[in-house]
């Protein structure tokens, strides 16, 4: 198994805290319940933990009876991770669960208790994780793939609602991720689709979209990258792969937290998914996330890590 730093002492325990039985990846389900041949799969390749979709959403029992049995398979209490930002990006959605609003939607006042309510539904159906909130900027003239996630324009004010947001997850007992590092929010493009390429000089970027994380980068919470090509930092490659950019983001930023990676299977990145694997975790990234739940990508991804663990 790799043996991968997910925290610094200074973080204290975290679900990421893991030791070498698991290896640094995250992975998806096909449906409502984990098939055979997924538990098989699983217990060979011990993931770190896995995330959850709408096609894996049905009732809050059977919710909560997947994400006991995922973490039975993990033999541990695994990092179960959802997407549960509020607004158009929400799994979990009425008449079962409440229909929060967009982050970007609230006010300053409201953001804390808003993610500690998001925090406590989760919890209650054993998921750990949230991903969110995006510290990305709302920027005119960007693709709206952000568009209302995003609290706003000004990297204080976005950082500050971020920290309220990771505040009131935690307090109820979900570890928050802060996305997607060093920056979305400027990108022409949704990196679902296409490889977004911004060509912003550094010292605007460094004035905008980077300083929102800047100003979160001693927090030590998780962060999960983007797949966007800065040219200022690396001219061919995308962020999750480039280890100009993440070492850019662990010295320059200063982010202090473990690097989990946008999911893998999006269009953003081309190419075989083992040997994306391994130059996601060469370039610096903690931990591979892959999504679909697609047996055979989950294979080639599970590849990646076995040349990466013998590489390291």
């Amino acid at each position: 198994m790799c043996v991968v730093n997910y925290l610094p002492e200074s973080r204290g325990v975290s679900l990421f805290a893991i030791n070498n039985k698991c290896n640094p990846v995250i992975f998806g389900i096909e449906g409502l319940q984990v098939t055979g041949s997924e538990r098989d799969f699983f217990r060979q390749v011990k993931p770190l933990g896995f995330i959850l979709f709408a096609r894996n959403i049905d009732t809050p029992d059977q919710v909560k009876a997947l994400t006991a049995d995922l973490k039975n398979i993990a033999g541990y209490e695994c990092p179960i991770l959802i997407d549960q930002e509020g607004g158009r990006v929400a799994r979990l959605r009425p008449p079962h669960w409440p229909e929060f609003c967009a982050m970007g939607d609230l006010s300053k006042e409201q953001v804390f208790d808003n993610a500690y309510s998001l925090g406590k539904m989760l919890a209650e159906l054993g998921i750990n994780v949230n991903c969110a909130p995006v510290c990305d900027l709302r920027l005119e003239g960007a693709h709206d793939i952000i568009g209302d996630r995003s609290f706003g324009e000004d990297p204080e004010y976005v950082a500050s609602c971020a920290k309220d947001v990771c505040d009131g997850l935690l307090k109820a007992g979900v570890e928050p991720v802060v996305k997607h590092i060093p920056g979305h929010g400027r990108a022409l493009a949704d990196s679902h689709l296409q490889l977004p390429v911004v060509d912003t000089d550094i010292k605007i970027l460094e004035q905008t979209d980077f300083k929102a994380f800047k100003l979160l980068a001693e927090t030590g919470y998780l962060a999960m990258t983007a797949h966007v090509l800065f040219t200022a930092l690396d001219p061919h490659n995308p962020a999750t792969l480039s280890k100009d950019a993440i070492s850019y983001i662990k010295t320059i930023i200063g982010y202090q937290g473990p690097l989990i990676t946008d999911d893998m299977s999006m269009k953003a990145l081309s190419g075989d998914l083992a040997q994306l694997t391994t130059q996601a975790l060469s370039a610096g990234c903690d931990v591979i996330l892959h999504c679909n739940g697609e047996m055979k990508e989950m294979i080639r991804i599970s590849e990646g890590l076995r040349q990466s663990c013998v590489a390291l």
